[in-house]
């Protein structure tokens, strides 16, 4: 899988979109999620609770959101990536419920080189649901690695 987050920092061009296959959210998703984090708030944990509440069901985390994002936009054998540069400005317009189909919508942003070996590059990193809502808006930066032999600016 090559991606766009797992290219080249030479080879990447503002305004290159993709969108990540889906992934479906589920019950299990969200009690693992709440078990490993100690995340038990009860929106995402109690389901009579979450059904008197404005979402009339339980809704899942948004930094499960977030996590699977990742998950669905970097491959497992990124050989472009040095490390994730940090996430800025995330927002959940919309909640993410038992059985959305999630997909993340991903958009170059800002390429900013950084020496000559690495650049940055910022990325709208979006997550919409089945029926194309936005779940989850950010920007994510990434640091990667200059193709190796390019020219370099």
């Amino acid at each position: 899988m090559k991606g766009l987050v797992n290219t080249w920092f030479d080879d990447l061009e503002t305004g290159a979109t993709e969108r990540t296959r889906g992934r479906t959210i589920t019950e299990a998703d969200i009690v693992n999620w709440c078990a490993l984090t100690g995340d038990w708030f009860v929106l995402h944990s109690d389901k009579e609770y979450a059904a008197r509440s404005s979402f009339g069901q339980r809704i899942a985390p948004g930094m499960m959101v977030v996590a699977f994002s990742g998950g669905l936009g970097v491959p497992p054998d990124a050989e472009a990536i040095v490390a994730n540069y940090g996430t800025d400005r995330i927002r959940y317009p919309r909640p993410t419920f038992i059985g959305d189909t999630l997909h993340c919508e991903i958009r170059v942003e800002e390429l900013r080189g950084r020496d000559e070996r690495t650049g940055i590059a910022s990325f709208s990193w979006n997550m919409a649901n089945q029926d194309a809502q936005l779940v989850m808006t950010s920007q994510l930066k990434v640091l990667l690695w200059r193709r190796p032999g390019a020219d370099q600016v």
